[in-house]
């Protein structure tokens, strides 16, 4: 188990915690424990983001049935499916080497798990030597069912749009999403991926190059603000969870600690704030469709006006 990062610790001793490292370094592991193989095996998909190479962070989505990932050993993770060559991560994750960090969460039971470590192509998938296996609350995640389509009517991708800012319709997307995924790394190029959550409006777009969110009380190990803290790049991932679109920012992210800044957003300890660089959207992308959303009850309230 490897002790925290020098950018991680300085986020935690800013947050106030006095002796971070004594409870919520026992949570990250270096092997998947029985529970969490059994979990695995049950998920239609998983979060996964690494750097292109250009450097560029991202974070994309793979999908399939059932058995789409798999634990043969407990350091070893195996996803059954690749990108599209079109993805932003497409040429990466068919390459060994390729530092990556990816959340599988189950939204019909508010699960979720990290796994952080290094892929190489395998046959039609790609498999994951682990270093980092990370447990998480079930706070703001909202309640969804899933039906996995056939091939014949979703995961087309029928049409690809990238930019270097976000179109109106897209900006409203973004305003009105109940949860994303970000990607981030440390210096060293070790790739984190994790979930943001709240009610719809807990995203704000404040122009077309630039987002805000609020950092509500998590796990308190900063493991995204501590890279962040050191290496700005970020990668984010908004999914549409009833048409199977996929939405890909990549930028850069710094934390706010102003506290009259964070005092004006319900629920907010502090501030985290987005520069848009490059945008992918992707209409049905996924064979993915998902129930309406049974909101989190730890979800704060969103601010009006």
């Amino acid at each position: 188990m490897a002790d925290y990062h020098h950018g991680e610790l300085a986020v935690q001793h800013r947050a106030g915690l006095r002796d971070p490292a004594a409870g919520s370094l026992r949570a990250i592991r270096d092997a998947v424990p029985e529970a969490a193989a059994l979990f695995l095996a049950r998920q239609p998909m998983i979060v996964i983001g690494a750097a292109d190479a250009s450097g560029r962070l991202w974070s994309t989505l793979l999908t399939g049935a059932p058995g789409l990932l798999a634990v043969p050993d407990p350091r070893t993770l195996t996803i059954a499916a690749l990108p599209t060559a079109a993805d932003p991560l497409g040429a990466v994750l068919r390459e060994s080497g390729t530092r990556v960090g990816m959340i599988a969460i189950e939204p019909a039971t508010r699960r979720r798990i990290r796994l952080n470590g290094v892929a190489r192509p395998e046959g039609e998938g790609v498999r994951i030597a682990l270093d980092q296996v990370i447990g998480n609350c079930p706070k703001y995640l909202q309640k969804r069912e899933y039906a996995l389509l056939p091939p014949d009517r979703g995961g087309r991708r029928t049409a690809v749009r990238r930019g270097e800012a976000l179109t109106t319709v897209q900006q409203l997307t973004l305003a009105t999403a109940d949860s994303f995924f970000i990607a981030t790394a440390s210096p060293d190029g070790d790739a984190d991926a994790s979930h943001r959550g709240g009610n719809p409006g807990f995203l704000q777009v404040l122009s077309p190059t630039r987002l805000r969110w609020p950092d509500y009380a998590g796990n308190a190990m900063f493991l995204t603000l501590g890279n962040l803290e050191l290496q700005p790049r970020a990668g984010l991932l908004v999914p549409d969870w009833e048409t199977g679109g996929l939405l890909q920012l990549s930028g850069t992210a710094h934390t706010v600690w102003d506290g009259a800044e964070a005092a004006a957003v319900p629920g907010a300890q502090r501030l985290v704030e987005f520069r848009v660089e490059a945008v992918q959207e992707t209409q049905d992308a996924v064979r993915l469709r998902w129930s309406d959303p049974d909101f989190s009850r730890f979800n704060p309230p969103v601010a009006q006006g």
